[in-house]
Protein backbone atom coordinates (compact mmCIF):
# COMPACT_ATOMS: atom_id res chain seq x y z
CA UNK A 1 0.00 0.00 0.00
CA UNK A 2 2.86 2.44 0.62
CA UNK A 3 4.39 1.14 -2.48
CA UNK A 4 1.70 2.35 -4.05
CA UNK A 5 0.99 5.72 -2.69
CA UNK A 6 4.83 6.74 -3.20
CA UNK A 7 4.04 5.78 -6.66
CA UNK A 8 0.51 7.55 -7.44
CA UNK A 9 2.72 10.35 -5.50
CA UNK A 10 5.39 10.63 -8.01
CA UNK A 11 3.01 10.86 -11.02
CA UNK A 12 1.44 13.88 -9.48
CA UNK A 13 4.83 15.62 -9.44
CA UNK A 14 5.38 14.43 -13.42
CA UNK A 15 1.72 15.75 -14.27
CA UNK A 16 2.68 19.20 -12.31
CA UNK A 17 6.11 19.35 -14.11
CA UNK A 18 4.26 19.08 -17.44
CA UNK A 19 1.63 21.59 -16.72
CA UNK A 20 4.16 24.09 -15.34
CA UNK A 21 5.97 23.58 -18.60
CA UNK A 22 2.87 24.18 -20.46
CA UNK A 23 1.36 26.90 -18.71
CA UNK A 24 4.66 28.52 -18.99
CA UNK A 25 5.21 28.32 -22.79
CA UNK A 26 1.33 28.98 -23.71
CA UNK A 27 1.64 32.11 -21.45
CA UNK A 28 4.45 33.40 -23.40
CA UNK A 29 2.29 32.97 -26.74
CA UNK A 30 -0.02 34.92 -25.77
CA UNK A 31 -0.79 38.49 -27.46
CA UNK A 32 0.59 41.61 -25.54
CA UNK A 33 3.84 42.71 -24.42
CA UNK A 34 4.15 43.03 -20.80
CA UNK A 35 7.20 45.15 -20.91
CA UNK A 36 5.22 48.11 -22.69
CA UNK A 37 2.50 47.82 -20.30
CA UNK A 38 4.88 47.82 -17.74
CA UNK A 39 6.77 50.83 -18.80
CA UNK A 40 3.63 52.62 -20.31
CA UNK A 41 2.81 54.88 -23.49
CA UNK A 42 6.20 56.81 -23.14
CA UNK A 43 9.48 54.92 -22.71
CA UNK A 44 13.08 54.55 -24.76
CA UNK A 45 14.74 52.03 -25.89
CA UNK A 46 17.18 51.41 -23.87
CA UNK A 47 14.73 50.84 -20.82
CA UNK A 48 12.85 48.63 -22.81
CA UNK A 49 16.18 46.22 -23.22
CA UNK A 50 17.07 47.23 -19.45
CA UNK A 51 14.18 45.97 -18.17
CA UNK A 52 13.99 42.95 -20.19
CA UNK A 53 17.39 42.16 -19.54
CA UNK A 54 16.60 42.76 -16.23
CA UNK A 55 13.58 40.53 -16.01
CA UNK A 56 15.55 37.66 -17.68
CA UNK A 57 13.19 37.69 -20.96
CA UNK A 58 16.07 37.90 -23.46
CA UNK A 59 17.13 34.54 -22.31
CA UNK A 60 16.40 31.22 -24.13
CA UNK A 61 12.80 29.51 -23.23
CA UNK A 62 14.83 26.63 -21.03
CA UNK A 63 16.77 29.06 -19.33
CA UNK A 64 13.89 31.40 -18.26
CA UNK A 65 11.51 28.36 -17.28
CA UNK A 66 14.16 26.46 -15.08
CA UNK A 67 14.83 30.36 -13.51
CA UNK A 68 11.50 31.06 -13.02
CA UNK A 69 10.84 27.27 -11.54
CA UNK A 70 13.82 27.53 -9.24
CA UNK A 71 12.38 30.57 -7.84
CA UNK A 72 8.80 29.28 -7.56
CA UNK A 73 9.63 26.27 -5.56
CA UNK A 74 11.19 28.51 -3.19
CA UNK A 75 8.54 31.12 -2.63
CA UNK A 76 9.63 34.10 -4.71
CA UNK A 77 6.59 34.42 -7.35
CA UNK A 78 7.65 38.35 -8.38
CA UNK A 79 6.23 41.27 -8.10
CA UNK A 80 3.01 42.24 -9.36
CA UNK A 81 3.45 45.53 -11.28
CA UNK A 82 -0.17 46.36 -11.05
CA UNK A 83 -0.92 45.54 -7.66
CA UNK A 84 2.41 46.88 -6.34
CA UNK A 85 2.75 43.96 -4.22
CA UNK A 86 4.40 40.65 -3.82
CA UNK A 87 2.79 37.71 -5.77
CA UNK A 88 3.32 35.18 -3.45
CA UNK A 89 1.63 37.11 -0.65
CA UNK A 90 -0.71 38.73 -3.04
CA UNK A 91 -2.16 35.08 -4.00
CA UNK A 92 -0.81 32.70 -1.32
CA UNK A 93 -1.69 34.75 1.64
CA UNK A 94 -4.38 36.42 0.36
CA UNK A 95 -6.31 35.21 -2.77
CA UNK A 96 -6.14 31.32 -1.74
CA UNK A 97 -7.96 31.28 1.61
CA UNK A 98 -10.79 33.04 -0.01
CA UNK A 99 -11.05 30.75 -2.43
CA UNK A 100 -11.04 27.64 -0.27
CA UNK A 101 -13.18 28.96 2.03
CA UNK A 102 -15.67 29.56 -0.78
CA UNK A 103 -15.22 25.89 -1.79
CA UNK A 104 -15.24 24.23 1.28
CA UNK A 105 -18.40 26.19 1.97
CA UNK A 106 -20.04 25.22 -1.58
CA UNK A 107 -19.31 21.72 -1.35
CA UNK A 108 -20.33 21.43 2.87
CA UNK A 109 -24.03 22.86 1.02
CA UNK A 110 -24.04 20.16 -1.47
CA UNK A 111 -23.15 17.52 0.40
CA UNK A 112 -25.84 18.64 3.43
CA UNK A 113 -28.13 19.05 1.00
CA UNK A 114 -27.58 17.02 -1.45
CA UNK A 115 -27.15 13.19 0.08
CA UNK A 116 -30.43 13.75 1.87
CA UNK A 117 -32.52 14.97 -1.20
CA UNK A 118 -31.07 12.17 -2.79
CA UNK A 119 -31.45 9.28 -0.28
CA UNK A 120 -35.08 10.04 -0.20
CA UNK A 121 -35.18 9.91 -3.52
CA UNK A 122 -34.45 6.64 -3.77
CA UNK A 123 -36.51 5.84 -0.83
CA UNK A 124 -39.76 7.49 -2.00
CA UNK A 125 -39.10 6.05 -5.66
CA UNK A 126 -41.27 7.21 -8.71
CA UNK A 127 -43.41 9.51 -6.17
CA UNK A 128 -44.36 12.80 -6.31
CA UNK A 129 -40.89 13.82 -4.06
CA UNK A 130 -38.71 11.62 -6.31
CA UNK A 131 -40.14 13.52 -9.47
CA UNK A 132 -40.25 16.95 -7.69
CA UNK A 133 -36.63 16.32 -6.85
CA UNK A 134 -35.90 15.10 -10.36
CA UNK A 135 -37.07 18.76 -11.79
CA UNK A 136 -35.21 20.45 -9.33
CA UNK A 137 -31.77 18.50 -9.97
CA UNK A 138 -32.37 19.28 -13.58
CA UNK A 139 -33.08 22.51 -13.28
CA UNK A 140 -30.06 23.39 -10.89
CA UNK A 141 -27.61 21.49 -13.41
CA UNK A 142 -28.91 23.32 -16.50
CA UNK A 143 -29.22 27.24 -14.34
CA UNK A 144 -26.25 29.36 -15.02
CA UNK A 145 -23.95 30.42 -11.31
CA UNK A 146 -23.78 33.53 -12.40
CA UNK A 147 -27.31 34.39 -12.75
CA UNK A 148 -28.26 32.64 -9.98
CA UNK A 149 -25.86 34.81 -7.91
CA UNK A 150 -27.53 37.95 -9.38
CA UNK A 151 -31.00 36.47 -8.63
CA UNK A 152 -29.74 35.83 -4.64
CA UNK A 153 -28.58 39.11 -3.75
CA UNK A 154 -31.47 40.79 -5.40
CA UNK A 155 -34.34 38.50 -3.73
CA UNK A 156 -32.22 38.44 -0.16
CA UNK A 157 -29.60 41.21 -0.43
CA UNK A 158 -31.83 44.05 -1.71
CA UNK A 159 -35.76 43.58 -1.36
CA UNK A 160 -35.38 41.51 2.07
CA UNK A 161 -32.49 42.56 3.44
CA UNK A 162 -31.13 39.15 4.88
CA UNK A 163 -27.61 38.84 3.57
CA UNK A 164 -24.79 40.97 2.65
CA UNK A 165 -24.81 42.07 -0.75
CA UNK A 166 -21.15 41.22 -1.19
CA UNK A 167 -18.01 41.23 0.65
CA UNK A 168 -15.62 38.56 2.87
CA UNK A 169 -14.77 38.40 6.11
CA UNK A 170 -12.84 35.08 6.96
CA UNK A 171 -13.86 32.62 9.52
CA UNK A 172 -10.87 32.78 11.22
CA UNK A 173 -11.18 36.56 12.28
CA UNK A 174 -14.88 36.18 13.02
CA UNK A 175 -16.38 32.90 12.64
CA UNK A 176 -20.00 33.86 12.75
CA UNK A 177 -19.10 36.75 10.55
CA UNK A 178 -17.70 34.78 7.90
CA UNK A 179 -20.42 32.24 7.93
CA UNK A 180 -22.84 35.28 7.45
CA UNK A 181 -20.94 36.37 4.31
CA UNK A 182 -20.36 33.28 2.53
CA UNK A 183 -23.80 32.01 2.68
CA UNK A 184 -25.10 33.30 -0.45
CA UNK A 185 -22.11 32.59 -2.81
CA UNK A 186 -21.93 29.13 -1.31
CA UNK A 187 -25.27 28.42 -2.52
CA UNK A 188 -24.46 29.94 -5.61
CA UNK A 189 -21.43 27.87 -6.46
CA UNK A 190 -23.16 24.59 -4.51
CA UNK A 191 -26.09 24.45 -7.04
CA UNK A 192 -24.69 22.41 -10.09
CA UNK A 193 -23.11 20.02 -7.20
CA UNK A 194 -26.25 19.74 -5.48
CA UNK A 195 -28.16 18.72 -8.62
CA UNK A 196 -25.62 15.90 -9.51
CA UNK A 197 -24.74 14.09 -6.09
CA UNK A 198 -28.83 13.91 -5.86
CA UNK A 199 -28.89 12.32 -9.20
CA UNK A 200 -25.52 10.36 -8.32
CA UNK A 201 -27.16 9.22 -4.11
CA UNK A 202 -30.51 8.39 -5.89
CA UNK A 203 -29.25 6.11 -9.03
CA UNK A 204 -26.38 4.10 -7.02
CA UNK A 205 -28.91 3.93 -3.53
CA UNK A 206 -31.17 2.34 -5.87
CA UNK A 207 -28.81 -0.02 -7.30
CA UNK A 208 -27.34 -0.76 -3.75
CA UNK A 209 -30.62 -1.23 -1.79
CA UNK A 210 -31.10 -4.30 -4.72
CA UNK A 211 -28.08 -6.21 -2.93
CA UNK A 212 -28.18 -8.93 -1.40
CA UNK A 213 -26.23 -8.49 1.97
CA UNK A 214 -29.34 -5.16 2.02
CA UNK A 215 -31.81 -8.15 2.02
CA UNK A 216 -29.76 -10.27 4.77
CA UNK A 217 -29.87 -6.76 7.00
CA UNK A 218 -33.63 -6.84 6.37
CA UNK A 219 -33.82 -10.44 7.32
CA UNK A 220 -31.60 -9.91 10.77
CA UNK A 221 -34.75 -7.60 11.91
CA UNK A 222 -32.55 -4.32 11.39
CA UNK A 223 -34.01 -1.06 11.43
CA UNK A 224 -35.19 0.12 8.29
CA UNK A 225 -32.96 3.90 8.93
CA UNK A 226 -29.83 1.65 9.86
CA UNK A 227 -30.41 -0.68 6.25
CA UNK A 228 -30.56 2.87 4.14
CA UNK A 229 -28.08 5.48 6.10
CA UNK A 230 -25.62 2.45 7.49
CA UNK A 231 -25.30 -0.37 5.00
CA UNK A 232 -26.92 2.07 2.08
CA UNK A 233 -24.94 5.34 2.05
CA UNK A 234 -21.65 3.66 3.58
CA UNK A 235 -21.78 2.00 -0.39
CA UNK A 236 -22.24 5.16 -2.10
CA UNK A 237 -19.49 6.82 -0.20
CA UNK A 238 -16.64 5.57 -3.12
CA UNK A 239 -18.87 6.72 -6.26
CA UNK A 240 -19.49 10.41 -4.89
CA UNK A 241 -15.74 10.82 -3.50
CA UNK A 242 -14.31 9.80 -7.16
CA UNK A 243 -17.24 12.17 -9.08
CA UNK A 244 -16.17 15.03 -6.30
CA UNK A 245 -12.69 14.79 -6.99
CA UNK A 246 -13.17 14.84 -10.70
CA UNK A 247 -15.36 17.58 -10.78
CA UNK A 248 -13.24 19.93 -8.78
CA UNK A 249 -12.12 21.61 -12.27
CA UNK A 250 -15.14 22.13 -12.49
CA UNK A 251 -15.49 24.09 -8.82
CA UNK A 252 -12.86 26.40 -9.22
CA UNK A 253 -14.01 27.42 -12.53
CA UNK A 254 -17.56 28.12 -11.46
CA UNK A 255 -15.15 30.17 -8.77
CA UNK A 256 -14.32 32.86 -11.15
CA UNK A 257 -17.77 33.90 -12.07
CA UNK A 258 -18.81 33.83 -8.06
CA UNK A 259 -16.27 35.67 -6.84
CA UNK A 260 -17.12 38.44 -9.31
CA UNK A 261 -20.81 38.31 -8.80
CA UNK A 262 -20.22 38.71 -5.04
CA UNK A 263 -16.41 40.58 -4.63
CA UNK A 264 -14.85 37.98 -3.41
CA UNK A 265 -10.68 38.51 -3.74
CA UNK A 266 -10.09 34.90 -4.74
CA UNK A 267 -8.24 33.46 -6.58
CA UNK A 268 -10.78 33.90 -9.75
CA UNK A 269 -10.84 37.25 -9.66
CA UNK A 270 -7.20 37.79 -9.62
CA UNK A 271 -6.78 35.53 -12.55
CA UNK A 272 -9.91 37.43 -14.21
CA UNK A 273 -7.53 40.46 -13.36
CA UNK A 274 -4.16 39.63 -14.43
CA UNK A 275 -5.27 38.31 -17.36
CA UNK A 276 -6.77 41.66 -18.45
CA UNK A 277 -3.68 43.72 -17.27
CA UNK A 278 -1.21 40.73 -18.66
CA UNK A 279 0.50 40.02 -15.63
CA UNK A 280 1.62 36.71 -16.52
CA UNK A 281 3.31 35.96 -13.67
CA UNK A 282 0.31 36.40 -11.70
CA UNK A 283 -1.72 34.39 -14.25
CA UNK A 284 1.33 31.52 -14.03
CA UNK A 285 1.22 31.52 -10.14
CA UNK A 286 -2.67 31.14 -10.48
CA UNK A 287 -2.39 28.33 -12.52
CA UNK A 288 -0.09 26.66 -10.79
CA UNK A 289 -2.30 26.78 -7.32
CA UNK A 290 -5.21 25.32 -8.91
CA UNK A 291 -3.48 22.56 -10.72
CA UNK A 292 -1.97 22.13 -8.18
CA UNK A 293 -5.17 22.15 -5.82
CA UNK A 294 -6.70 19.66 -8.58
CA UNK A 295 -4.05 16.93 -9.03
CA UNK A 296 -3.76 16.87 -5.12
CA UNK A 297 -7.22 16.33 -4.39
CA UNK A 298 -7.73 13.88 -6.95
CA UNK A 299 -4.11 12.29 -5.60
CA UNK A 300 -6.14 12.53 -1.89
CA UNK A 301 -8.98 10.59 -3.71
CA UNK A 302 -7.07 7.35 -5.13
CA UNK A 303 -5.36 7.56 -1.89
CA UNK A 304 -8.41 6.80 -0.01
CA UNK A 305 -10.06 4.10 -1.69
CA UNK A 306 -8.55 1.52 0.41
CA UNK A 307 -10.29 2.92 3.19
CA UNK A 308 -13.18 3.32 1.84
CA UNK A 309 -13.59 -0.37 0.09
CA UNK A 310 -11.72 -3.25 1.68
CA UNK A 311 -11.25 -5.23 -0.84
CA UNK A 312 -8.90 -2.97 -2.54
CA UNK A 313 -6.60 -3.13 0.20
CA UNK A 314 -3.20 -4.91 -0.71
CA UNK A 315 -3.57 -8.46 1.01
CA UNK A 316 -0.32 -9.76 2.31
Amino acid sequence: MLRQALGKIAQTLVVLFFVSVASFGLLKLAPGDPIQIMLGSEYSQESYEQLTAQLGLDQPFLAQYADWALRFVQGDWGTSYVARTDIYTYAFKEALPVTLTLASFSLAFAILIGVPLGVLSAVKKDTAFDAGSAVLALTGTAFPSFLLGILLIWFFAVKLQLFPVMGYISPWQDFWGGIYHMILPGLTLSTYFIAMITRLTRATLIEVMEQPYIAAARARGEPSWRVIWVHGVRNIAMPLVTILGLQLGTLLQGTVLTETVFNLPGIGQMLTSAVLGREYMVVQAGVMMTATLFIGVNLLVDLSYPFLDPRLRARK
